[in-house]
């Protein structure tokens, strides 16, 4: 079922996706914070929706997943042009949200399937997208710009064992099927 309440909470998600992203880019931090924000409300909220009407489904977790893979890639992004994290990793995350959905089988209608590394990645995408907003938005250096680069690069690392982690089991699952 594609409208639904929930569905439409990730679609706002998805509407905010560029303009936040514009925001990072041309240093609007008040803007960037108002549209990263309601980003991750929707994102709390949605699931809670699809619960609380009994709407949950498949596809609809398809739906949020690939909304929160398309923010935080296109966020990551805005983040790698400013040279705030390494350009690999937006690429790294579109690569990984693929593989996990091939991986699930989910576009035969099949639920997704995380990992627990994969998992903490994605609160992770999110956590370095908002930490850098919020420090610009009120002016404090606490973290400096390294640390978060840094930070960038771990991810890199975590999402690239993830990937082969998914991968070792792919292969595996193949084998032993012969």
């Amino acid at each position: 079922m594609w409208f639904t309440w929930a569905n439409g909470l990730s679609a706002i998600r998805l509407v905010v996706t560029l303009p936040c992203a514009l925001a990072i880019i041309e240093a609007q931090w008040d803007i960037a914070a108002i549209l990263f924000a309601i980003a991750v409300m929707t994102d709390f909220a949605d699931g809670y929706v699809a619960r609380r009407f009994g709407t949950e489904s498949a596809l609809g977790g398809l739906i949020d997943h690939s909304i929160d893979a398309i923010f935080v890639t296109v966020v990551l992004g805005a983040f790698a042009l400013r040279e705030a994290v390494p350009l690999i990793l937006p690429l790294l995350v579109a690569a990984s949200f693929m593989q996990y959905v091939l991986d699930s089988n989910a576009l035969s209608g099949r639920a997704l399937r995380s990992s627990f590394l994969g998992r903490w990645n994605g609160i992770a995408y999110y956590v370095l997208a908002g930490v850098p907003i919020g420090l610009a938005l009120v002016e404090i250096s606490l973290v400096p710009a390294t640390w978060i680069r840094l930070a960038g690069w771990v991810l890199v690392a975590s999402t690239t064992v993830s990937m082969l982690d998914r991968a070792q089991a792919l292969i595996r699952s193949i084998w032993l099927s012969h």
